[in-house]
Formats: C-alpha cells, sequence, structure tokens
C-alpha cells in the first residue's frame, strides 16, 4: 500500500508570499512607468528650452534660464529617487481605495493619486498607526523592493475588528526594520524613509520654529532622522525655506559624503551641507589643535576678546598733529577726531565701512581748513580742495592711523603674533590661557579658529581692498574653469567643426550665465541668513561656534542632534543648556530617542558598562532593539598590529560568507597617532592592501578603513575592530564610547595592555 505524501507546510505560505508580491510588482509597474514619463517630459522641455539659445531682451533670457533651471531640477529630482520608490500601502477601512506611499506624491495622466508623498500628513499612519491606535489603518504592509523588483512584502495587522477575509488570507512578512539593520553596509548612509519609528517620526514632524534638541545615544539614528526631518520641513514649509534655504552643520568632511545620497534620495538637493572648518568661503581650516587651546578659542570671553581688539584700531591722537597738504599746515585736533569717531559709531556699520563715516568727517574738517588758509571761498572749488586733501600722503596715513582698515584674518594673527597686544585686550583672561593662544604669523589655521575669524569679520565688515583681491581671483579661477569646461566640450562632443574655439565657447558661457540655486548662492556669501539649520554631534560645538551659527538663523529655528555621552575630550557636558549656551532660551525643547536600532545589545551594554565604570554614565541610557550571538569577541595579543591583521582576515571572510564575496564593511579603530601602524601590518597582505583602497581615493568606497574614533564619529560598520580601547579611552571617554558603539553586527577587540573597568 503506497503511503500518501506529507503535506508541505511551508507551500500555501510561500503561495501567499508570491502572490503578494504579484500584486504589489503590477502596481510598482504601474508607479515606474508613470515615473518615465513624467521624466521623459521634463526632459525633453529642457533640450526645447536649451535649443532656443541666448538670443533675446535680457527679460527674455531670464525666464528661459528659469525654465532650464526648473526642468533640470525636476529632472534630476526624478532621477534621485528611482530607487525603492514604492515602499509603504496602507489599507483603510471599507470604502477607501488602498494608499501607497513613496518618496514623492504622484498622480497619474488623469490627476488620479498613485504615490503620496511620506512626507504628507495623509501618510503619517504608515509610522504613527499601532495597533492600540490604528486610527482608519487596518493593515499596514511594508514593500521591499532592488531596482524596480518587489523582492519582498511585510504586513502588520493593526485593526481585526475590520479585517476582510481576504485580507487575512494574505497576511505575510519578516519584519522590513529588522532586515535593513541586518543588510549589509554599503559605505554610504542610506534613509531610514521605509522603516522610520513611531519615536522618529514625531521628531521628523516637530513644528519648525524654536531650538529642537534630539538627544540620542548610539544607533537610535538620530542623524537619519535630523536628515529626514530637512526633507519633512523642505516640503511642510517650502515657501518659506526655499527663499532663504537649509544649512546642515556636520563634524567632518568624511560625515557629509557618508550622507551625501540621503538627501537627494528622498526628493531634496538644495542644501548647504557644510562642517564648522569650512563654515567661512575662502578660508581652510584643517589643522590640528591641542584640546586645551581650542577650549579657550570656544569661550565666549574670546567675543570680548576681540570686540576690544577692533575698538584699538579706532586711536584718537594724544596731541595736535600738523598735516602738509601742498604746503598748507593743516591741524589734526584730538577733540575733531573724537566727534568724528561718535559720528562713525552711531552709524551702527561694521568696522572698515564705517571708517568712511569716519574718513569724511574729517576731511571736511580738513578741507575747511585748507580752503581758509587758501583763502579759496568759491564753492565751486570745494571738489578740488577735497581732492587735494584727499590725495595728500599725510591725510592719508593720518585717517588710516587714527581708523585702521584691515582684514578679520589680519587681525586674529596680530592678536596670537603679539603678547602685548593680546594683554591689552584680554584683561579677562589668565596669563596661562593667553600663552597657549600665541603662534607665529602664517600658522596654518584650525577649526576653533573659523569662529573668531566669524566674529571679526562681522565687526570688521568687508575690506575693500582685500574683496577687490578676491573677486579678481575667483574671476579668473571662474574664466578658467569655463575654459577647461568649453574645451572638454568641444573634444568629447565635436563642437564647432573647426569654426568654434574654447574661447568663443566659453565667453557664451559667460554672457550667458549660469542660474545660481539658493544653496549656491547661501555657500558662497558669509553672511547669509538661513531659514532653519540643523546641526549634528553637536555636543561638540563650543559657545563661540553656536554664536557663529546663531548669527546665520537670527529666526533660531534650529534641529540640534546629537549625544552628551559621545562628547570628545576630557571636557564632558552635564547638560543640553551647558553645550548650547547662548543658543539656550525659552524656545529651546528637548527630545529623546531611546531605542538603538543600529547596536547589538551585548555591544550596547558593554559600552554602557565602560562609561559607568568610569564615572561616565550616560545620563540618557539607550536600550537595544536586537541583540546578536557572539555579537562582542576580545583578543589578547602579543604582537598587536600583527594580531589586528590577523582578525580583519577572519572577519572579511565571515562577511563573505553571511553577504557574499566582497559585502560589507569593516572598521578597525586605533588610538590617535597609531592608525599608521595598523595600515601598515594589514597593507602586508595584498588582499587587506586591495581592501584598503577605494575607488577615487575614498575611504567610504573602500571594504576596510583604518581611523580613529574622534573620525569614526556618526559612522556605521558592519564589524569594528577595536584597537587597544584603553589608550583610546585615555584620549576621552566619549571617545571610547563612540568606538565601542560602531559596529551594526560584532565588535571585535584586540587589546595587548589591559582592558578597560567594565569591559569583559
Amino acid at each position: 500500500m503506497q503511503q500518501a505524501p506529507t503535506p508541505d507546510p511551508a507551500g500555501p505560505a510561500q503561495d501567499t508570499v508570491a502572490a503578494a508580491v504579484g500584486e504589489e510588482q503590477t502596481y510598482v509597474d504601474r508607479v515606474y512607468t508613470r515615473l518615465d514619463e513624467l521624466r521623459a517630459s521634463y526632459g525633453s522641455r529642457l533640450a526645447e528650452v536649451r535649443r532656443e539659445g541666448p538670443s533675446g531682451s535680457p527679460q527674455n533670457r531670464s525666464e528661459r534660464d528659469a525654465f532650464a533651471a526648473h526642468y533640470s531640477d525636476a529632472v534630476a529630482r526624478l532621477d534621485h529617487v528611482e530607487n525603492r520608490l514604492v515602499f509603504g500601502r496602507l489599507d483603510l477601512r471599507a470604502g477607501e481605495e488602498p494608499r501607497y506611499v513613496g518618496r514623492i506624491g504622484m498622480s497619474d495622466a488623469e490627476h488620479d493619486q498613485l504615490l503620496v508623498d511620506w512626507r504628507a500628513p495623509s501618510a503619517q499612519p504608515f509610522y504613527q498607526a499601532t495597533a492600540a491606535h490604528p486610527g482608519d489603518v487596518v493593515r499596514r504592509r511594508h514593500l521591499m523592493t532592488r531596482a524596480r523588483t518587489v523582492v519582498g512584502v511585510e504586513d502588520e495587522l493593526l485593526d481585526h475588528a475590520h479585517l476582510d477575509a481576504d485580507v487575512a488570507d494574505g497576511l505575510t512578512g519578516e519584519g522590513a526594520l529588522f532586515a535593513a539593520m541586518s543588510a549589509a553596509r554599503e559605505g554610504h548612509m542610506s534613509d531610514i524613509v521605509a522603516t522610520i519609528q513611531a519615536e522618529q517620526d514625531a521628531v521628523i514632524r516637530s513644528p519648525l520654529d524654536g531650538v529642537l534638541v534630539v538627544q540620542g545615544g548610539p544607533g537610535t539614528g538620530k542623524t537619519a532622522v535630523a536628515l529626514h526631518r530637512t526633507a519633512y520641513l523642505l516640503y511642510a514649509h517650502r515657501q518659506r525655506l526655499e527663499r532663504s534655504g537649509v544649512l546642515l552643520v556636520g563634524p567632518s568632511r568624511v560625515f557629509l559624503r557618508y550622507i551625501d545620497q540621503v538627501l537627494p534620495s528622498l526628493g531634496e538637493s538644495d542644501v548647504v551641507a557644510t562642517t564648522m572648518a569650512d563654515l567661512l568661503p575662502g578660508t581652510t581650516a584643517d589643522a590640528p589643535e591641542d584640546e586645551e587651546v581650542a577650549a579657550v578659542k570656544g569661550r565666549l570671553v574670546m567675543a570680548d576678546v576681540l570686540a576690544r581688539a577692533v575698538r584699538g584700531l579706532q586711536r584718537v591722537p594724544e596731541q595736535v598733529q600738523e598735516l602738509d597738504v601742498e604746503g598748507v599746515r593743516l591741524r589734526l585736533d584730538p577733540a575733531d577726531v573724537r566727534t568724528a569717531m561718535g559720528r562713525a559709531r552711531r552709524s551702527g556699520l561694521p568696522h572698515n565701512q564705517a571708517r568712511d563715516t569716519f574718513a569724511l568727517a574729517m576731511l571736511d574738517v580738513l578741507v575747511r581748513q585748507y580752503a581758509a588758509a587758501r583763502g579759496a571761498d568759491d564753492p565751486e572749488e570745494r571738489p578740488y580742495l577735497f581732492e587735494d586733501v584727499r590725495s595728500a600722503r599725510d591725510v592719508r596715513v593720518a585717517i588710516n592711523l587714527c581708523w585702521m582698515p584691515t582684514t578679520a584674518h589680519g587681525l586674529l594673527e596680530r592678536l596670537y603674533d603679539r603678547p602685548d597686544l593680546l594683554a591689552r585686550h584680554a584683561p579677562r583672561l589668565g596669563a596661562a590661557d593667553r600663552a597657549l593662544l600665541a603662534r607665529e604669523r602664517g600658522s596654518a589655521w584650525t577649526v576653533a579658529d573659523v569662529p573668531l575669524l566669524d566674529e571679526l569679520a562681522e565687526l570688521l565688515g568687508p575690506h575693500q581692498q582685500a574683496e577687490a583681491s578676491r573677486a579678481r581671483s575667483e574671476a579668473r579661477q571662474q574664466a578658467a574653469e569655463e575654459l577647461r569646461y568649453a574645451q572638454e566640450a568641444i573634444s568629447s562632443q565635436e563642437l564647432g567643426m573647426g569654426m568654434v574655439s574654447a574661447e568663443m565657447l566659453a565667453e557664451r558661457f559667460a554672457a550667458t550665465g549660469p542660474r545660481l540655486t539658493t544653496a549656491e548662492r547661501a555657500s558662497a556669501e558669509r553672511s547669509w541668513t538661513y531659514g532653519h539649520i540643523v546641526v549634528d554631534e553637536a555636543q561638540e560645538l563650543s559657545p563661540m561656534a553656536w554664536r557663529s551659527l546663531l548669527r546665520r538663523c537670527p529666526s533660531r529655528s534650529m534641529t540640534v542632534v546629537g549625544d552628551l555621552a559621545q562628547r570628545s575630550g576630557h571636557r564632558p557636558a552635564r547638560s543640553w543648556a551647558d553645550v548650547l549656551g547662548g543658543a539656550g532660551s525659552e524656545h529651546v525643547r528637548e527630545s529623546v530617542l531611546t531605542i538603538s536600532y543600529r547596536t547589538p545589545a551585548t555591544v550596547m551594554d558593554a559600552a554602557t558598562a565602560v562609561m559607568t565604570a568610569a564615572g561616565a554614565a550616560p545620563a540618557y541610557p539607550v536600550r537595544a532593539a536586537r541583540d546578536l550571538p557572539g555579537s562582542l569577541v576580545v583578543t589578547r595579543a602579543g604582537d598587536l598590529a600583527g594580531t589586528a591583521a590577523d582578525v580583519v582576515r577572519e572577519e572579511l571572510a565571515a562577511l563573505d560568507r553571511a553577504d557574499g564575496p566582497g559585502r560589507g564593511r569593516l572598521a578597525v579603530l586605533a588610538p590617535r597617532g597609531e592608525e599608521a601602524l595598523v595600515v601598515r601590518a594589514l597593507a602586508a597582505d595584498p588582499a587587506l592592501a586591495a581592501a584598503l583602497r577605494g575607488p577615487d581615493g575614498d575611504p567610504l568606497d573602500a571594504r576596510v578603513v583604518v581611523v580613529d574614533a574622534v573620525a569614526a564619529k556618526g559612522l556605521e560598520f558592519d564589524v569594528v575592530v577595536l584597537v587597544e580601547p584603553a589608550r583610546i579611552g585615555a584620549g576621552g571617554h566619549g571617545d571610547l564610547y563612540v568606538a565601542m558603539t560602531r559596529p551594526t553586527r560584532r565588535l571585535h577587540v584586540v587589546h595587548a595592555g589591559d582592558l578597560p573597568a567594565g569591559l569583559r
């Protein structure tokens, strides 16, 4: 007798998943078809506008530029949202059509809605609805896609009472959030638009006005929340923010490269992203600096020092001076100088601009003396007399000595280089602090110098000669760039047929002129004021840095994200009020992210134990959303660098087995100054040497990166090999906390010396 086959319990479930995937693929295909139609339409309009050329009236050319910029921006925006365009579906109570959620809003040719923008109010239930408070949502479905293909779906049933039988039969899913956390890192940050959690969504949609402080421990997604909040604010307050723009301040240039794909993927690219080191156009600030020196420069007392230094450029002579003008002796009276200075100061203009008021007042006094000495009473002679006095060498020197024009860089260099000058203008600084500031002229600028230079630039105003020189230099660079571009265009596209030279083409570019975006104009102007500022790793900023940022946002509309426990150095922050200093006011509100989605629980617990043993327990503890077996490994080494290389080799092999050859990212975090030793040990192995190299030299594109804890701030990796944690902790408890909490899967500690207390 033949035995009946045993039923396969997985069969019906597989059929259910396949049916759900097929259903969603049909709809996703429809959305992408519409995306292609829109992209082609905007592309053809752009080509038509460009074919019209630069002829016509200035108004016509301006209109064409505006249309070209609009169509170009639209095409770029549609290109950026190509990946994972559709990621959610809401099934609502009976009578309502399912609502699909995606990166942008989209309608079909008949204006029926295909896709709801994730930032729209109607998409909010996708992030906020729960089983306890489902609202009108019966089922929430996450769509997992690769390119334009649906590869999986995950369902969350929220309202049993309104559940149809066919919906109940179609429930499926493995957890979109945990799938995203388990995916291999790819070297650049990905958006979390499909997996935003309720506590994150509340922060993202928080009101625009005031200062919002988002405190978040490692892995809570505070950076992702800040970026998604930026995209949301630009959507919800477009009219207000598109004119003034949004400034995003990150901790490092590597960090900015790490996140540079997120905002475009959310449909936004018109944001100025910078670091404090790059805040001032034309200033390079990348020299290293001791923590003690940076701390002195960051204190608010430096604002008073700089104000006194600028006021010191306005000098009243101790006695009457005689000036020679065409053989006539004129008197420069201290009383007249004081009167002219009073008039200039009442103008409220910065020092260099107020100098014109002072100079004109002094020239008026001297011209009257000159006219009386020459017996010239005819008013028509006054312009000639004025020119005689203005161009006289004695007069120019005397007025400059009384009201000296200068640049921010020049004045700050003099303060650092001259102890007597610093002592005169910094009575509130002790001798030891002033000694820390001393350095020779020509020294490279540091990050802590930037807020001081910015303060001086505000007090001084533009220096006409320096600005003219800079404008000429920029014009030469722009002309060279246009010529290079024209040469490449002619060469690569065979333009001109020998009748148009690169110089002619470059002149045409210059004649039509580029239409700059808000972000491009804002990034080039130091005095630009923004509608909103986002600051990541905000716990690192000094009071003087906050002063610079507040100057750029008079409305005090800011999103400030960070973690007090991750502050670098030996000066821990007790509260956000301490960190914000002058930015703190009654308009500050604080949100706390409490769940770590990135860091495995075992690693998170170990990092917290180390901080607690050091007497620096995090004031805002977090709990991990998941744990992984073997997520913390400790290896004692004899040959530290050699053992680290062996561990890296083993960990890469494990990533290959788990995700496929070459997938996943690994970081070796070493004590500052010891990175080169580790790199040499890794480079001795050809396979590891290849893993260290990224295309175009970008470390983020390399599979293995070797950095210190400070450089790793804000980044995440599948695996972190932590070398000699006790020495990293010697640079500050926050640095070790950062280093221990970068991995999404495994932390492998390699040590030859003692382990920090609390680490087992």
